[in-house]
């Protein structure tokens, strides 16, 4: 491991904290396509799997950062526990419909409890920022990590949850990531030294993180991103079945993986200056354009080398991103405004999963990647629209923090203090 991130695991405890996140996230990347390819598999139906997948991600953006506002204020071990027993049940639930074949609803009502997870990657990133709060540079690399991580999950999950499933029987990779689920947040828990310390209820004045300004913009330009990932998930799966080839669907999600992990792994080597808002403005950018491509896919191979190249941009945009939250939030609203972001994704992996369901029944699998590309496009248009808020960055973090952005940043802050007046 190169040396910026053995430095980062030098700090007690954090390799442990770690690989349990490891675990607990991988659902991210199992229970979604894992209904989707169960539900195709037992009836047939893209609609219904995309609308059940996006039910799941729609319960997960409601609850989720009910549940980070909780932990802020009372710890995670006392929140994380009963709430992801609930998720567990609603998971049974929805197996057990699904494979008697009870009406349709009796599976929304399934999948809307088992959306209701934690954001395991928010809990880990938290620990990280209590960690290095007073360390930016080693904060960069543990936030890379992690996202690298993230990766990994969705390079390893697809093709678990896809395999199992087609492989094995049809409820085999929901199973499987309830299982993961449960595992990693009882054993992240379980590691108390590193859990960060609650912060009193007098500090959680003014309402949610979510009235920042700056937030807002990241959580609306996530919806985008978000339906971005919804929607390649099922075209893909729907593009490799009409292919004659429908498991090799989670190799193709792999290597979309790939391609942001690796990207990744080298942007948590550099020692950035500059404005960070600015580089999450061009990763945005860098997103939708690679979607285009994805119009001219004519065999999985094609595809899976486009989506290679477009998973380049998501680590590099997703470590920015929870850069810009640590500058734009509160400390004691960080793992809320973390999960926000999350719950940006989870929206927009609803709605563009659903939506590309939809054009996959109505027009084929080659017509669904237009969902992906105007998802695309939105998430550029409001990346442009919010950008100004972004700059100037609220100065509530440490004076060392301030100065990694460089003095490019502080050009920038001074710059948009006078436009603001």
């Amino acid at each position: 491991m190169p040396s910026p991130y053995r430095l980062i695991f030098a700090a007690p405890g954090a390799k442990g904290f770690s690989a349990a996140g490891f675990l607990g996230r991988m659902p991210l990347s199992m229970m979604g396509i894992g209904i989707v390819t169960m539900i195709s598999q037992l009836t047939g139906r893209y609609g219904l799997a995309g609308g059940l997948a996006a039910a799941v991600a729609l319960s997960a953006a409601a609850v989720g950062p009910q549940i980070s506002r909780l932990v802020d204020r009372y710890g995670q071990r006392r929140v994380l526990r009963p709430a992801t027993l609930v998720a567990a049940t609603g998971a049974a639930g929805l197996l057990v419909s699904a494979h008697r074949g009870w009406a349709d609803w009796t599976l929304f009502v399934f999948a809307a409890v088992a959306g209701c997870v934690p954001s395991v990657g928010s809990m880990v990133r938290a620990r990280w920022a209590a960690i290095y709060q007073d360390s930016p540079r080693e904060l960069h690399t543990a936030y890379a990590f992690e996202s690298v991580v993230d990766e990994a999950c969705f390079i390893v999950g697809p093709i678990l949850s896809i395999g199992l499933s087609t492989a094995w029987f049809p409820e085999a990779g929901p199973l499987l990531a309830a299982c993961f689920l449960t595992a990693g947040v009882f054993l992240l828990t379980a590691q108390r030294a590193t859990e960060p310390v609650p912060h009193p209820r007098e500090q959680h004045a003014g309402g949610s993180a979510l009235r920042s300004p700056g937030l807002q913009v990241l959580v609306a330009t996530f919806v985008a991103t978000g339906a971005i990932f919804g929607a390649v998930d099922v075209v893909t799966v729907a593009f490799a079945e009409e292919e004659g080839h429908k498991a090799a669907a989670s190799l193709v999600l792999a290597v979309y993986a790939l391609g942001s992990c690796l990207a990744g792994v080298v942007f948590g080597l550099l020692d950035l200056k500059g404005s960070a808002a600015r580089r999450w403005l061009l990763g945005v950018c860098a997103m939708a354009v690679s979607m285009i491509p994805l119009q001219l896919v004519g065999s999985l191979p094609f595809l899976a080398v486009a989506l290679f190249v477009a998973g380049l941009s998501i680590a590099p945009t997703m470590v920015t991103t929870m850069a810009l939250v640590e500058r734009h939030v509160p400390r004691a609203k960080l793992t809320e405004g973390m999960t926000w972001t999350s719950t940006g994704l989870a929206v927009g992996a609803a709605l563009g999963s659903s939506a590309a369901g939809a054009v996959v029944d109505a027009a084929g699998a080659g017509a669904g990647y237009v969902v992906s590309t105007a998802s695309g496009a939105l998430a550029a248009a409001v990346g442009f629209l919010g950008y100004r808020r972004l700059r100037p960055a609220p100065q509530r973090v440490t004076p060392q923090a301030r100065g990694r952005s460089g003095a490019d940043d502080r050009d920038e802050d001074r710059a948009g203090q006078r436009n603001m007046a």
